[in-house]
């Protein structure tokens, strides 16, 4: 670092983003992305017309997009805040709502960016673990004194809590925000965006990048009460108003219309992550019940980094974690049929499983 980097940074330990390989041969199955294509809807509304207007700057407040969010889930437009991802959402959020002891409660097996942020913005953050079976037990959020911020379904293991259990967490928190993170709500649990309309100390926050395949324009979005909406939009507009450029607002604006397409895609992936699952589980793997678009695997003929790197060594990509509780597992994304059959393929080989001969 430079003799100009500030101290108090010293011991930041910055988010890692996974491996990527831009090899064609590479299966990636570490990035959780949607292995669709955008909507064809994305597609008709992107035209020579608006890249020629590039040259101009996008609107600040979105509003093409936060109408067609608000529109797709009952809410009014006020309760609707949009980023540059999900985690510029949760960076605002870190930023704009730490009590006067600066507490942040999150699981201590969770989105590793919970932690950086707690790092970068100062706060005091309380790591609650996991219970043995690398659940979330609800108990443990009862009647706090922070800020609560929680992935539902958690990742890296896909369990999700009931919105009923979610909805005991803010009852007995009325006087602390809580942030539930539905980056992969789509794919089998239950959001908690109706809760808004009974809670004001809930805020959901949701993604573009997974369900409506849309990663690389990075859109995400939060939905609350009108007051907590503006409070992160006073920090947006102190730090950056044109956090959406124009391609991205058209790109999400058209993807959130397109509730078909939407639905086709998650189905897709639901159908390929419960036959990779059975597969695993008859391959002797453990496999939990994930509501995610990935599954969280262990054999106990490998350690996690072992099978991670065998994989690796015959170009497919997954992800392990170096924490003590998880490290025997790995985090597979679910891809298309094909590149989960491969999947399968290979590991049966590292396994030393020998298909059976065909006559």
């Amino acid at each position: 670092m430079s003799r100009f980097f500030s101290n108090k940074y010293n011991n930041l330990k910055p988010y890692t983003p996974e491996e990527q390989i831009q090899q064609k041969k590479t299966i990636v199955l570490n990035t959780n992305e949607s292995p669709y294509p955008a909507s064809s809807f994305v597609y008709r509304s992107i035209d020579q017309f608006e890249v020629d207007n590039l040259r101009k700057y996008s609107d600040p407040d979105a509003n093409k997009l936060v109408k067609a969010i608000a529109e797709n889930f009952g809410v009014n437009e006020n309760q609707v805040a949009v980023g540059n991802g999900s985690d510029e959402i949760l960076a605002f959020s870190f930023m704009a709502f730490q009590n006067q002891d600066k507490r942040f409660y999150f699981p201590k097996v969770s989105y590793e960016l919970y932690s950086v942020y707690s790092d970068v913005f100062g706060v005091n953050k309380i790591e609650i673990p996991l219970a043995e079976d690398l659940s979330i037990n609800p108990e443990d959020y009862f009647n706090l004194d922070g800020t609560i911020v929680i992935a539902n379904p958690n990742t890296p293991t896909g369990i999700a809590l009931t919105a009923a259990e979610v909805e005991e967490i803010v009852r007995t928190n009325r006087d602390n925000l809580v942030i539930i993170d539905e980056a992969y709500v789509d794919f089998g649990a239950e959001s908690c965006v109706p809760l808004v309309e009974k809670f004001d100390n809930l805020l959901v926050i949701q993604t573009f990048s997974k369900s409506r395949n849309l990663a690389g324009a990075r859109v995400g979005f939060a939905i609350g009460n009108s007051d907590i909406i503006a409070d992160l939009n006073r920090i947006k507009f102190s730090f950056n108003p044109y956090n959406i450029n124009r391609l991205s607002i058209i790109a999400g604006t058209a993807a959130m219309k397109d509730k078909d397409y939407f639905k086709k895609c998650v189905n897709e992936i639901k159908k390929t992550r419960e036959r990779f699952r059975k597969e695993m589980e008859a391959l002797g793997f453990s496999v939990f019940n994930s509501k995610a678009n990935f599954v969280f695997v262990r054999n106990d003929a490998l350690n996690g980094k072992e099978y991670c790197n065998a994989l690796r060594d015959k170009n497919i990509l997954v992800r392990h974690f170096d924490k003590p509780e998880i490290v025997d597992y790995v985090r597979v994304t679910i891809g298309m049929p094909d590149q989960m059959e491969a999947f399968v393929k290979v590991t049966k080989d590292i396994l030393g499983i020998e298909e059976p001969s065909e006559h």
